[in-house]
């Protein structure tokens, strides 16, 4: 494992916090996972961090003085700059100073910025962004997150909210309400939730589908619906296209708007591979300029649950090569 120091990548999620240590080079030399412990507005979730960062150096025979930086994603809105968290639903964080916090526990520098943004530079780095320095990132999970990297830079915008494209607007009139609080938002068909929504919608319609079995065993997931459109299933089939046709559409007018030369699509979802591709592809060649569809095609992410503590190592890594 050599003498040179390691960074941390830390990926904070609603039910377990990702940790590993990463070379300067990207390489992963150890990950594990722990609980996140969301008790009492997720107090010792910090702590629980740090516990367990110090656990792991003292197994490997090391101190903290191994760690040169540590990187961090969370869930939420938040301050990138101070690390300030203002509201993690998921976790129970409420102007929470994440940074500060965790930097009085371990002792070195600590960078902090949104879970979605630092899967995107995980990409970026080690991953399907192969070192483009303009990627667009799409993560279907069970809401749908993104993250802008223009000129090797993540985009945060005026106040954090940059690469919210799951709020993206794509049914104007008559769309499901979302969480946020919107009507009709991407995440509500493009989603593994909204794909099970999309399913229980068309479903009437489709008596005769393999779904029905599914939804009356209370096990309908968009992995099923999936599988069951790679089986040849009518229903399943029209469920994927119209979630992929809402996918397409807001993919080419942000590619438009962007010009990227990599658009990158990660999450859980995204291990359904060509089945989603096919149509998505489809849908995106229909509506985007050809000059900038030269210049980006879709591809599938490459690090699945890595990519969030690879782009939490290169935050890491980049607060420290500018302090």
């Amino acid at each position: 494992m050599g003498t040179e120091q390691w960074l941390a990548g830390i990926d904070i999620g609603g039910t377990t916090v990702k940790l590993s240590f990463i070379t300067e080079d990207g390489a992963i030399l150890e990950k594990w996972e722990i609980p996140t412990n969301t008790d009492q507005g997720g107090v010792m979730v910090v702590q629980d961090i740090s516990k367990s960062i110090q656990e792991k150096l003292s197994t490997l025979g090391k101190s903290i003085d191994q760690l040169g930086a540590a990187g961090v994603g969370a869930p939420g809105f938040l301050e990138m700059e101070t690390g300030f968290v203002y509201e993690a639903i998921n976790i129970g964080w409420k102007d929470f100073a994440l940074k500060e916090e965790l930097e009085k526990q371990l002792g070195i520098p600590v960078s902090v910025d949104n879970d979605a943004n630092i899967a995107a530079l995980g990409e970026m780095w080690q991953g399907a962004g192969d070192g483009a320095r303009d990627v667009l990132f799409i993560t279907l999970g069970t809401g749908v997150g993104g993250g802008v990297i223009s000129n090797g830079q993540i985009l945060h915008g005026a106040n954090g909210m940059a690469g919210e494209l799951g709020h993206i607007t794509s049914i104007p009139e008559g769309g499901r309400p979302c969480n946020c609080g919107k009507t009709g938002c991407l995440e509500t068909v493009s989603s593994a939730t909204g794909i099970v929504q999309l399913a229980l919608e068309f479903l009437p319609q489709h008596p005769e589908s393999s779904l029905k079995v599914f939804e009356q065993e209370g096990t309908l997931s968009a992995r099923a619906v999936i599988e069951q459109a790679d089986a040849g299933d009518a229903c399943a089939t029209a469920v994927v296209e119209k979630s992929m046709y809402y996918l397409g559409f807001a993919i080419a007018n942000l590619a438009n708007t962007l010009n990227p030369s990599r658009i990158v699509i990660g999450g859980g979802v995204s291990k359904g591979g060509q089945t989603l591709l096919n149509p998505l592809n489809d849908t995106y060649s229909k509506f985007v300029l050809k000059r900038v569809k030269e210049a980006a095609d879709i591809k599938i992410a490459e690090l699945g649950n890595d990519a969030g503590i690879v782009g939490a190592a290169w935050i890491a890594k980049e607060a420290k090569r500018k302090a």
